[in-house]
């Protein structure tokens, strides 16, 4: 890791930790493992994003709207709130909320968001990436880099998926390899 290094942890939110009401199955073990990713970044003074959910109560996604999903992350609600045990630095996180419109879905940390600006005026070229759902927003936020001109690594120790069909995970995972993004563990990062 080195200057122009940005890490971008993807929606490690309540709602979609076990008991949350779009839980991630072992969405909780991505914690301590981008725990250590986080620890690495603040360790050489590089730029950590967090994004998150930050949906309108009426949000198109929520099935009661016509969505796929049930109600998840509403602006301010406990189920928003980023996972407790999660050790996101307080003073220099920069946080990037996403889905705020009710008509408008968005996966990708990309989508309808200054990330992309926040990243450049940072001089970031290459991206970490880890979260919450690897086959939903881990997915879009890693095709929208790499089609943004960035080098993405895909920490694969600190993803998760939702697998509503099985395997979902493992071909997310695949397409983004496929795509170019360069798959990494914590371990080889030390190395």
């Amino acid at each position: 890791m080195d200057q122009g290094d940005a890490l971008v942890v993807v929606d490690v939110q309540n709602d979609f930790l076990p008991g949350g009401s779009l839980a991630v199955p072992r969405g909780d073990e991505v914690v301590p493992v981008l725990n250590r990713y986080l620890a690495a970044f603040i360790l050489r003074g590089l730029p950590i994003f967090a994004t998150r959910d930050w949906h309108p109560p009426n949000h198109c996604s929520f099935q009661p709207y016509g969505g796929s999903w049930p109600p998840h992350c509403v602006a301010g609600s406990a189920g928003a709130a980023f996972a407790p045990d999660l050790e996101l630095p307080t003073s220099s996180i920069l946080i990037t909320l996403k889905g705020t419109q009710p008509e408008q879905d968005a996966y990708s940390a990309f989508d309808g968001t200054d990330l992309d600006a926040r990243l450049r005026a940072r001089g970031v070229g290459r991206l970490f990436v880890g979260g919450l759902a690897t086959d939903y927003c881990v997915l879009c936020t890693v095709e929208d880099g790499l089609k943004a001109g960035y080098t993405v690594v895909l920490l694969q120790d600190a993803i998760r998926a939702v697998n509503v069909r099985p395997s979902d995970g493992e071909r997310a995972e695949a397409e983004m390899i496929r795509l170019g993004a360069i798959p990494i563990r914590l371990e080889m990062l030390a190395a």
